[in-house]
């Protein structure tokens, strides 16, 4: 499996610098063996759901996720979201009621944030892909280089990006965000297994600020919004 090949060209042609030629095709084979004898989220053509929705230079927001939800149906390329019909999981539940705390925006029955990668928020995990029912199982294969090089990327980009870093994991990111010209959000995570630093942090009001205050137009945070 060759994946940049899967990524678009724009995509493509911005993480080249930074990825490592011999460890990504490393890192493509040892996933098709995975999708080829095991079962494994996201479904292989959502992979790259992320990079499809949100190319580089429309990317104003950045939402990075550990790794994919490991249960039947839940998984379709992009962190914290399920589609319409399947249950939210208690951290998706937690952003919307933070949501509704800081926009007053209701919470949509659905758990689809397709409409924020439209509009520009890159949901990203740092590892691609899991096993069913086994959460962290494609740690430490190489992924995280491969998604440490699209952060990296967009850290190279001069117009403004906010990088919302939500828990220790995404909050060690930060090192790689080095350009003054985009802003970093850190809070905890989501999950109702952390009782503080998320519920209370205002994200998505701070997050159109810091794109405001750079010049950048705002995301609309209704997950039903699309452009």
């Amino acid at each position: 499996m060759n994946l940049t090949e899967q990524l678009p060209a724009e995509w493509r042609a911005e993480l080249s610098p930074y990825l490592d030629e011999t460890a990504t095709a490393a890192l493509g084979s040892w996933v098709a063996e995975e999708y080829a004898t095991q079962t494994v989220y996201p479904p292989v053509e959502d992979l790259f759901s992320a990079y499809r929705l949100c190319l580089p230079a429309d990317t104003r927001v950045l939402i990075l996720g550990q790794d994919p939800y490991h249960g039947p149906g839940q998984a379709h390329g992009l962190s914290f979201s399920v589609r319409d019909g399947v249950r939210r999981p208690p951290s998706l539940s937690n952003i919307f009621k933070e949501l509704n705390e800081d926009l007053n925006v209701v919470p949509p029955k659905g758990g689809d944030l397709t409409g924020w990668a439209r509009q520009g928020v890159l949901l990203l995990n740092a590892v691609l892909t899991v096993r069913a029912g086994k959460a962290g199982s494609h740690g430490n294969k190489g992924w995280e280089a491969f998604t440490d090089a699209t952060i990296q990327a967009l850290n190279a980009r001069d117009e403004r990006i906010v990088f919302l870093l939500w828990g220790a994991y995404a909050r060690k990111k930060a090192s790689l965000i080095t350009n003054p010209a985009h802003a970093v959000l850190e809070a905890g995570h989501p999950s109702p297994l952390n009782r503080v630093g998320f519920l209370g942090s205002r994200p998505f009001s701070a997050a159109n600020k810091a794109l405001a205050d750079g010049g950048r137009a705002v995301i609309d945070w209704d997950p039903k919004a699309t452009v």
